[in-house]
């Protein structure tokens, strides 16, 4: 299974009683039918996955299934802190036609899985059991784990896992694991603001968050690259550096979901306790996405 190009994992719609809103699914997936984009992840960090209940996720993977356009490559985000039940939610996604799932690091008991062995036995064991392949999620600004480069290398040795989203932003890690990993096993990234470089170095892909405001600046950015035209993907990058960091980094979901609002799709509300945009910090994005509409 190929991985490549651009995959938002989409935010999740709340209407203003904090409830699933389907009709606003339906809306945000049928305008980025219209896009080059490769696929979607459902249920990851950026769709507030830690706020949604099993239930609320099995809706959400049925209902984004039902509404994908048929060259859409389905990912479900379905790491949980147990092997059991993250097994349990990668299953359940298959069935719904899933193809993949990406699963997090376990960090909850940092002092007992914050090491290459501890990794790599929670990620073979769930592979071993899951109807589909995994792809390793590390994002250690938010988990606190940093999954080690030796780990990522035996699990490519797995027949069941077959990718990692590296969302460090460190290219040297990118680029030790593209020297290292199993051939095949492919390496994305979730970082933005270093998407080009990450490219440049062999990154074949990208799970971008900022992709659900603005999916065409990222798409121009991977054409750019798999035609060569570098000065063209230069470009596109210096445009994306400051909005795509405001709406992950500095802002984070309720940030992304207010450019979603402006560009014409449905952000809306984040579930508490995650708080609205003030107006200092809701003029600052419309000024850095004021030539990224659309």
């Amino acid at each position: 299974m190929k991985l490549q190009g651009i995959y938002p994992p989409i935010a999740t719609p709340f209407d203003h009683n904090g409830d699933l809103y389907k009709s606003k699914v339906r809306h945000n997936v049928e305008k980025w039918n219209l896009t080059a984009l490769s696929g979607y992840v459902v249920c990851g960090s950026t769709g507030e996955s830690v706020m949604l209940t099993a239930e609320e996720k099995t809706m959400l993977w049925g209902w984004v299934a039902e509404y994908a356009a048929p060259d859409k490559l389905l990912l479900a985000g379905t790491g949980m802190e147990s092997v059991r039940e993250t097994v349990e939610l990668t299953n359940q996604a298959a069935g719904l036609g899933y193809k993949a799932a990406m699963v997090r690091t376990p960090h909850y008991y940092k002092n007992l899985v914050n090491n290459a062995a501890a990794q790599a036995l929670y990620f073979r064991a769930v592979a071993d059991q899951a109807k589909i392949p995994l792809m390793i999620y590390n994002w250690p600004q938010a988990t606190g784990v940093d999954i080690p480069v030796d780990a990522v290398v035996r699990l490519s040795e797995h027949p069941n896992i077959i990718a990692i989203k590296e969302s460090s932003g460190s290219l040297e890690k990118v680029m030790q694991m593209l020297r290292e990993v199993k051939p095949g096993f492919q390496v994305l990234v979730g970082s933005a603001p270093t998407l080009w470089p990450s490219f440049a170095v062999g990154a074949v892909g990208a799970v971008l968050a900022y992709a659900n405001a603005a999916p065409y600046s990222t798409i121009a950015i991977w054409e750019a690259h798999r035609t060569r035209e570098t000065e063209a993907a230069r470009d596109w990058q210096n445009r994306i550096g400051r909005p795509s960091w405001l709406v992950t980094v500095k802002h984070g979901i309720p940030g992304l979901k207010y450019a979603m609002d402006l560009n014409g799709y449905y952000g809306g509300p984040c579930r508490l306790p995650l708080a609205p945009l003030t107006p200092e910090a809701k003029s600052e994005i419309e000024e850095a996405f004021r030539d990224l509409r659309g």
